[in-house]
């Protein structure tokens, strides 16, 4: 690995440790569907997306969008490690009245652009954004994190016609490919394949990934390059629980209580895992 890979790797082990560590706190929230997407988020907050965390609504920033918001404990746990608020407040995640509810909400979290939470909606706030920031000179990016059972909404599917109807260049999509959901694995419920091909359908520059390996986002996001005039996607292949063993393809999706004996465990897992 590159000592820029060493450092993002060592950072998502540290973000994954504190994910499992608010959950466990909290005893609520979903900790496999969170663990899935660390890396991708550690890539865009470390090495993709241009940002200022002492200036957070900083105009010419480049925003994100987090579909899939029951995965924000992700979000949260990047954000306090990049600097946007005390890491102290991971551990009131959930609490009423604290800062980190269990959706993110844009009007009360440092560096959170836009709600989530209602599955499918992601897509179009994203476009949203792209429209308007696009009538500004310097035009900054917009990138849009979803999960795959998120691909099962219509109105997903009517955002991505908008997407490439306007011609949004500057919109950059991540689907977060771990092929489950609440009920089940996404191909049982409502199959997506052949994903790729639906969205080149749609006019997309589609990509594929490993969303756990670091050099080949990288080289999906080179390879899509300006893409004059489509929207970007990356396909990114992903583990459910991804870092923790017993968590990985958790058939009830992530949906169980962590105790003080899991969330043991899972801390000692990830402290042999960042050493």
């Amino acid at each position: 690995m590159t000592p820029e890979t060493d450092i993002l790797a060592e950072q998502a082990c540290a973000v994954r440790r504190d994910v499992v560590r608010m959950i466990g706190v909290a005893r609520s929230g979903h900790l496999a569907s969170s663990l899935s997407i660390v890396d991708l988020l550690v890539w865009l907050y470390w090495e993709v997306l241009s940002l200022r965390a002492d200036e957070p609504s900083w105009e010419e920033r480049d925003r994100f969008v987090l579909g899939k918001g029951h995965g924000c404990p992700a979000l949260y746990a990047v954000l306090a490690n990049r600097s946007f608020f005390p890491r102290e407040e991971l551990w009131s995640y959930r609490r009423l009245g604290a800062m980190l509810q269990g959706f993110p909400e844009f009007r009360r979290t440092p560096g959170v652009d836009a709600p989530g939470g209602s599955l499918g909606q992601g897509l179009g706030l994203a476009n949203g954004l792209a429209l308007a920031l696009r009538e500004k000179t310097s035009a900054p990016s917009v990138y849009c994190l979803v999960g795959d059972g998120e691909l099962q909404e219509g109105v997903f599917w009517e955002s991505a016609m908008t997407s490439a109807h306007f011609s949004l260049d500057s919109l950059l999509l991540l689907v977060d490919r771990d092929g489950r959901q609440m009920e089940g694995a996404t191909e049982d419920i409502m199959s997506l394949e052949p994903l790729r091909e639906k969205f080149l359908a749609f006019g997309w520059a589609v990509e594929e990934c490993d969303g756990h390996d670091f050099a080949s986002m990288r080289e999906a996001r080179a390879r899509l390059g300006s893409r004059r005039g489509k929207p970007g996607c990356i396909v990114a292949k992903t583990v459910l629980g991804k870092g923790v063993s017993f968590l990985e393809n958790d058939p009830s999706g992530g949906r169980m209580v962590l105790g003080r004996d899991f969330m043991d465990k899972a801390l000692r897992e990830l402290e042999k895992g960042g050493d």
